[in-house]
């Protein structure tokens, strides 16, 4: 009969009691784990070295750099250029104007007299030139009648002639035959009285010939006179009408010159000019920026310099925009000196206590006017100027001079002269019919 075990005793096969870890044990995962860990991060660092070094061997070293860059470009300086007191401003700083827009107005009393005297001036001129053309007609009529009278004269004085040598004649005559008293001495007398009167007829004759003569002479002196002062046949070769052109112009153009007008597209910066102002010709007003033709001067460090070429394409960077926004530029010229050698008071080292100082060459960078239109600057800001120095395409620092007759910069005429003009042959149509 089988044997009933007691409730609660376990009839399980004995096993054997788990031993407790030692130290030796637990310390070989974490050191296992610990020499992976390394490992990945020795590797991590040999990558980020290998590629780092790729970068350098590849691309950096050949990388030529500089934060000390800045925007430039050109200050067009607006100066009065005329004098007189300012009675209208167009603009304030930071307005955008237009070529041909009108920034100061200068008060227009004066100049506008000064054209009324000037066109009264130029009639005067023309009135006395006709006045001397008619003194050269009436001259040649004098001229003329004086030559008819000397030719009537001399027509009298053969007349007196003829008449006087018959009176010597019938003189001559009756005197012979006095003697045989075929005549009486009353009709000699009276021949004799003949001949007298016939020579103080020739000698009357002779002597307004003489005048006749002279007033032929006085006639073409002053014909003569008149054609010298008056030069060429023509109004406009005039000395006196030339001067009064001359003074229209000048009036027109100081009236015009009351109008102060930009002369190109860009910012007003820096102006100076009050309303009621009185100012004087050369006097400072504002400034005009073209904002649309900047340029960034980078200064490169003089180490640097032997790689940078003529030419040579640049990408730049503003701290505005950060470095989503790259400029393409391109390197346009070097400068002549350092900017200590062109400084007011450049280094003296010719001392003891010499210390060298890396110095820096400027060089000019063009921006590209599209990328300006999309993303504008203004002058003086910081940029980034970065070149790649195996980039050898460009011309040699020092190039060639070459002859060029186009400007550098140019502004728009602020007068049109076409209305001075216009008045001077309205004046002369007038006064010449």
């Amino acid at each position: 009969m089988a044997e009933t075990m007691p409730t609660g005793v376990d009839d399980s096969p004995e096993t054997a009691p788990t031993p407790a870890p030692t130290h030796s044990t637990t310390q070989l995962p974490a050191k296992s784990k610990r020499k992976k860990n390394l490992l990945v991060f020795t590797l991590i660092v040999l990558a980020i070295a290998a590629v780092t070094l790729w970068l350098y061997i590849t691309q950096w070293r050949y990388q030529v750099s500089t934060e000390d860059a800045y925007v430039s470009g050109n200050q067009v300086q607006i100066n009065a250029q005329i004098s007189g007191t300012v009675t209208a401003i167009g603009v304030n700083d930071t307005d955008m104007v237009k070529a041909g827009q009108t920034l100061v107005t200068l008060d227009q009393a004066d100049n506008g007299l000064a054209l009324e005297t000037a066109k009264a001036q130029l009639r005067t001129a023309i009135r006395q030139y006709k006045t001397q053309t008619a003194t050269i007609q009436q001259a040649d009529v004098n001229i003329s009648q004086a030559q008819t009278a000397m030719n009537e004269v001399q027509s009298q004085i053969e007349s007196a002639k003829i008449t006087l040598l018959a009176a010597q004649s019938d003189y001559q005559r009756r005197a012979a035959l006095m003697a045989s008293q075929a005549v009486s001495q009353e009709e000699v007398q009276h021949a004799a009285d003949t001949v007298k009167k016939a020579q103080a007829q020739l000698d009357a004759a002779v002597a307004k010939q003489a005048t006749a003569r002279s007033a032929v002479v006085t006639a073409q002196a002053q014909r003569n006179v008149t054609i010298a002062n008056l030069g060429k046949n023509d109004v406009l070769s005039q000395p006196a009408v030339q001067t009064a052109m001359a003074n229209i112009q000048t009036a027109w153009l100081n009236l015009n010159r009351t109008q102060i007008i930009a002369p190109i597209d860009g910012q007003i910066a820096k102006r100076g000019v009050q309303l009621g102002q009185k100012i004087s010709a050369g006097t400072p007003l504002m400034v005009i920026v073209p904002l649309h033709d900047l340029w960034v001067d980078a200064n490169f460090k003089e180490s640097q310099i032997k790689d940078i070429h003529l030419g040579q394409a640049v990408n730049l960077t503003s701290d505005i925009y950060g470095k989503e926004v790259v400029y393409h530029g391109k390197v346009i010229g070097l400068s002549a000196g350092t900017g200590s050698a062109f400084s007011v008071l450049p280094a003296q080292n010719a001392t003891g206590n010499w210390i060298k100082v890396t110095q820096r060459l400027p060089v000019r960078i063009a921006l590209d006017s599209k990328e300006l239109q999309q993303h504008p600057l203004r002058v003086g800001l910081s940029m980034h100027a970065e070149l790649d120095s195996r980039d050898q395409q460009g011309k040699p620092q020092v190039a060639t001079a070459t002859a060029s007759n186009k400007p550098v910069a140019q502004l728009q005429p602020q007068v049109d002269m076409s209305g001075a003009t216009k008045i001077i042959q309205q004046i002369i149509q007038q006064n010449q019919s």
